[in-house]
């Protein structure tokens, strides 16, 4: 009995853990390599921690390079300790490169919707602050009209029992994060928050996406 309280207690505890914290490690990230000739678009999402769907756009047929940083601030090469303050206004981003001949914007959208929740304004879970907001940032009036008009067919929907509070701004600038940030599921998958809050995240993903997901062979 004390067994299962205290694997009940540990489990409550680690729930709790946010991505609201320094790393002491400096990993370089692995990037994705683009063969050379593809034409590529970029999509910048926020979507709360940058640290559970960068794992999860990684996977997607067509998703070349998948860099966590930060977007929508007013302060030039914001660090991760200031951008947690909320007073650089910036969010924490994933700047997603793709091929737009193998995976579009619209798909693109749709699994930003589905990975986190676009109803809580100013949070994720746990993650509290204006860094954690749902936001599309887009990079031409195309991916601007696209994401409104997504926006407004789930309100209208009933998909979601409050409204979609999601940002839709123009993309200014794009600050890479630290390196210990990048690659951080995928290097460090046996971590608590990883193996807790994570890993759920990309399993609902892969069965939800399973078609869309890469092989082992493809980039």
């Amino acid at each position: 009995m004390k067994i299962i309280m205290l694997t009940a207690f540990l489990c409550s505890a680690i729930s709790l853990v946010s991505c609201n914290q320094t790393s002491s490690q400096n990993i370089v990230m692995t990037e994705e390599t683009i063969p050379f000739g593809i034409k590529t678009d970029t999509a910048t999402f926020g979507t709360g921690c940058f640290w559970c769907t960068e794992a999860v756009f990684q996977e997607l047929k067509g998703v070349l390079k998948v860099t966590s940083g930060y977007s929508g601030g007013n302060v030039k090469n914001p660090s991760y300790e200031a951008v947690c303050t909320g007073t650089t206004g910036h969010a924490e981003c994933l700047q997603i490169v793709y091929d737009p001949k193998v995976i579009s914007f619209d798909e693109l959208l749709e699994v930003f919707w589905e990975v986190h929740d676009p109803t809580t304004l100013n949070r994720q879970g746990n993650d509290v602050g204006t860094q954690y907001r749902s936001v599309i940032f887009y990079h031409n009036a195309e991916q601007k009209k696209k994401a409104e008009d997504y926006k407004y067919k789930l309100d209208k929907s009933g998909a979601y029992n409050n409204p979609v509070v999601t940002e839709i701004s123009s993309f200014d600038k794009f600050y890479a994060a630290e390196d210990y940030h990048q690659d951080y599921y995928r290097l460090h998958g046996s971590q608590p928050y990883c193996t807790f809050v994570i890993r759920p995240k990309v399993e609902k993903f892969e069965k939800v996406f399973k078609n869309k997901i890469k092989t082992t062979s493809q980039p």
